[in-house]
């Protein structure tokens, strides 16, 4: 089309680096997914990453000059207005680096630097299960929880780059399981994939009868996926300890109701029991709504939207490539 803009948009992740070339309607128009450099130099990463925007951007039949601005996506701490990532999980080498810039230096084009999470949430906000919303909690369930907010169509980043981060709100002050990042009894110890397999384990040594360590026997290794099959196989405690991941998820979600009113909250990530497409995580969302009503004031237990997320992994780069475009209409408008 004549009018249309594209950007790239990037999720930069511990395992793969996930880009894609998106118009400002949204439309994605070519998308790649490249294994990200786990061992090595941060100059080596930084060449993994700029050949996969290279490659994407040539996949899509786009000139450069076509491309209007750049979003990335990175895990860790960071500073966002000053486009430097701190400590980005699992990407060696990277630790304060000035990522934003570098990126705008080696394409020449208006970059902006999110948090991954935030990204996630901005594009289901954008183009997802959010898109009609005004106001957005996004949970991401996966090895830990991220979280992202998104209200009257901005990212929530706080005064230091660290609002949203609400899978380590304190849900157990005292007695709660131990963190090494010294945030002891947080919502990601009770909810996340690790936590799940670390309660599965607590169960089963204190004489929990399940078929699972009959699974474990003949080879298989305890995960998520292992409890969540056994579940949907009728396996009591497995089902057990699924229900209650969402009980925990529920009460960090009241407290995000009572703090910042959402219209609607989703849940993604890789741990959502097979969302609405599967018994089990039809089940999974009902008891989370279930436990929300019960635990918060009517209104917004009746009218606050609770549902699973639906772009998966290409919420990342959707959301990136929105940030930049969002930040260029602002820049203009100045």
């Amino acid at each position: 089309m004549k009018d249309e803009r594209y950007f790239v948009g990037v999720d930069i992740g511990g395992t793969s680096i996930k880009t894609g070339v998106v118009t400002c309607s949204g439309q994605t128009m070519s998308k790649l997914s490249a294994p990200s450099v786990k061992s090595g130099t941060r100059e080596a990463g930084l060449a993994s990453l700029y050949r996969t925007i290279e490659s994407v951007v040539d996949l899509s039949g786009l000139s450069w000059k076509k491309i209007e601005g750049i979003g990335v996506a990175a895990p860790g701490t960071m500073d966002i207005h000053k486009g430097i990532v701190y400590h980005p999980f699992n990407l060696p080498g990277w630790e304060n680096l000035p990522l934003r810039d570098l990126v705008s230096e080696r394409f020449q084009k208006p970059t902006i630097l999110h948090n991954d999470a935030n990204a996630a949430a901005y594009g289901e906000f954008w183009q997802g299960a959010a898109k009609s919303a005004k106001s957005l909690m996004f949970w991401t369930l996966g090895t830990g929880i991220g979280g992202g907010i998104v209200i009257d169509g901005k990212i929530i980043t706080g005064a230091h780059s660290h609002a949203g981060e609400c899978g380590h709100l304190i849900i157990q002050a005292e007695g709660g399981p131990y963190s090494e990042h010294g945030i002891h009894g947080s919502l990601e110890l009770y909810a996340g994939a690790k936590a799940l397999v670390r309660r599965c384990k607590s169960a089963l040594a204190a004489g929990a009868r399940s078929v699972i360590p009959v699974q474990i026997a003949q080879g298989h290794e305890l995960t998520p996926l292992l409890i969540a099959a056994c579940a949907s196989d009728g396996d009591e405690l497995a089902n057990r300890l699924i229900m209650e991941t969402g009980r925990y998820l529920a009460l960090g979600t009241v407290n995000i109701i009572h703090t910042i009113n959402p219209d609607t909250v989703l849940i993604g990530g890789a741990m959502t029991f097979g969302q609405n497409k599967t018994a089990l995580g039809r089940r999974f969302l009902e008891n989370v709504r279930e436990e929300v009503r019960t635990h918060t004031f009517p209104i917004p237990a009746e009218k606050t939207r609770i549902d699973y997320a639906s772009l998966g992994k290409d919420a990342g780069f959707i959301g990136a490539a929105g940030c930049i475009l969002q930040s260029l209409q602002e820049n203009s408008s100045q």
